[in-house]
C-alpha cells in the first residue's frame, strides 16, 4: 500500500529539480533501450566510464522475415529485457538501489516496442523511488559522443548528422535538449534505402553485434568498383539548392539495374553495392557542404564539430569521406565507436545523466511517443 501511495502522491516532479553536477561522487544511471529489435541496457557514470552493457540482438529473428517485424521484436523484447537488466546489473556488481535514476527511451521508435521497456524503467523507479528520466532516442545518438570521444570533447554548438534506418536528420544541437533541424529525408532513410538494396542484391545478413544487411552491403562494397555503374547522384540537378535528402529514386533505380544484370555473378553484385554506397555518400556530401557553407562561412556561428551517429555511421566510407568534408570547413568529425552507433541502452544512460544533471526528471505516468520530432524537444522540457 505504501508503494501504491507513493506512486500516486509522489510523482518524480516532486523531487526537487537540483544541479547533481554539484555532488562530489560521480553518479550512476541505468539506461534501457527497446525501440527497435535491439534489447539494452547499461550503466554509466557521471565521470565518463561505462559500467557494464549487455544487448541482445534480433537479427536471426528478422533475417527470414526480409526485414524487422515489430510484433515480433516486441515479443522477443519481453522475453529477453528481464535478463538483460540483471545480467547488466550484475556486471556492474550494483543493485538499483545504488542507482541515481533510471532513464529509458521514451521515443521515436516501434509502437509495439517502445513499451516494453518504458513499463519496465517506470516500475523499476517507482519501486526503487529513483527519478525517471523518458529520453528521446535521436538526442541519445547525438550525444554518445559526448560520452566516447577522447580527442575533441563536442562541446554545444555543434552540428549532428543522425543516419539510420529510420531517419537521416541534419541538426545544429545549440544545447541540451535544443535542437535545430536544418535538413531532413523527403523520402526514405538512407538506413532503409541501404538495408532494401542489400536485400534487393541477394546479400546475405552479417552476423553479430554489427551486422545486418547495411553491414553486408558495406562489406560487399569493399570488393566492388563503385564507377562500373554510373548512378545519378540525387537531386544534384534541379535541386541542388534544395536543403533536403532524397533517396527513394537511387533506391529504384538500383532495382531497374537489379533486372537487367546476373546476381549469380558476385563481382557484379560487388560492383553494385559499391556504386551505390559512394552514390549515398555524395548526396550525403553535397547537401552537408550547404549547410556547413552557410552556418560557418555565411553565419560564422562557431560549431566546433560535425557529429556523425546513427547506425549508418559504422560505415568506414562514410566516415572517411564526411571526416575530409569536415576539414574543409575547420571542424573535426566525431562519431562514437562503431559498436555504439547502433541501438544501445550506453546512448540512453549518458544521455539520462545529461538531463538529470540538468534537473529534466519525468513523472512516472509519461507514456511513449512513437513519433517525437527532435526539435520539438525543449517545448516538452520547458
Amino acid at each position: 500500500m505504501a508503494s501504491l501511495q507513493f506512486i500516486r502522491h509522489h510523482t518524480i516532479r516532486s523531487i526537487p529539480r537540483r544541479l547533481f553536477s554539484t555532488q562530489k561522487k560521480p553518479l550512476t544511471v541505468l539506461g534501457i533501450e527497446t525501440s527497435c529489435d535491439d534489447t539494452s541496457a547499461a550503466i554509466v557514470t557521471s565521470d565518463r566510464r561505462i559500467l557494464a552493457e549487455v544487448v541482445r540482438g534480433q537479427l536471426d529473428v528478422h533475417e527470414p522475415m526480409g526485414g524487422i517485424v515489430p510484433t515480433l521484436a516486441s515479443k522477443h523484447h519481453s522475453r529477453n529485457l528481464p535478463s538483460v537488466i540483471c545480467e547488466t546489473l550484475e556486471r556492474a556488481n550494483l543493485s538499483v538501489d545504488a542507482l541515481d535514476a533510471i532513464a529509458v527511451t521514451r521515443g521515436p521508435g516501434l509502437p509495439p516496442c517502445l513499451p516494453v521497456g518504458l513499463n519496465a524503467a517506470k516500475t523499476l523507479a517507482a519501486v526503487h523511488r529513483k527519478p525517471l528520466i523518458g529520453v528521446h532516442h535521436m538526442e541519445a545518438h547525438a550525444l554518445t559522443a559526448r560520452l566516447t570521444s577522447t580527442t575533441a570533447y563536442p562541446e554545444f554548438p555543434f552540428m549532428t548528422l543522425l543516419i539510420s534506418g529510420g531517419h537521416t536528420l541534419l541538426m545544429t544541437a545549440n544545447q541540451l535538449g535544443h535542437y535545430e533541424t536544418l535538413a531532413t529525408t523527403l523520402d526514405d532513410a538512407v538506413g532503409e534505402a541501404i538495408d532494401k538494396t542489400a536485400r534487393q542484391l541477394n546479400l546475405a545478413w552479417v552476423k553479430g553485434r554489427r551486422g545486418g544487411p547495411g553491414a553486408a552491403l558495406e562489406r560487399a562494397a569493399l570488393r566492388g568498383d563503385p564507377d562500373r555503374f554510373p548512378l545519378p547522384v540525387p537531386m544534384l540537378q534541379r535541386n541542388k539548392s534544395v536543403w533536403g535528402f532524397s533517396f527513394s529514386g537511387l533506391k529504384s533505380k538500383v532495382a531497374q539495374l537489379v533486372q537487367q544484370v546476373d546476381l549469380s555473378d558476385e563481382q557484379t553484385v560487388c560492383d553494385m553495392a559499391a556504386a551505390f554506397q559512394m552514390t549515398c555518400v555524395r548526396h550525403l556530401e553535397q547537401k552537408i557542404g550547404l549547410a556547413l557553407e552557410r552556418e560557418v562561412v555565411e553565419r560564422k556561428k562557431p560549431l566546433t564539430a560535425l557529429v556523425v551517429s546513427g547506425g549508418v555511421a559504422s560505415n568506414a566510407l562514410f566516415r572517411s569521406r564526411l571526416e575530409r568534408l569536415a576539414g574543409l570547413y575547420g571542424l573535426p568529425l566525431i562519431c562514437p565507436p562503431a559498436e555504439l552507433c547502433t541501438d544501445n541502452g550506453v546512448m540512453i544512460a549518458w544521455t539520462g545523466l545529461e538531463r538529470l544533471q540538468a534537473g529534466l526528471v519525468d513523472d512516472y505516468s509519461i507514456t511513449t511517443l512513437p513519433k517525437w520530432p527532435l526539435d520539438t524537444l525543449i517545448r516538452n522540457d520547458d
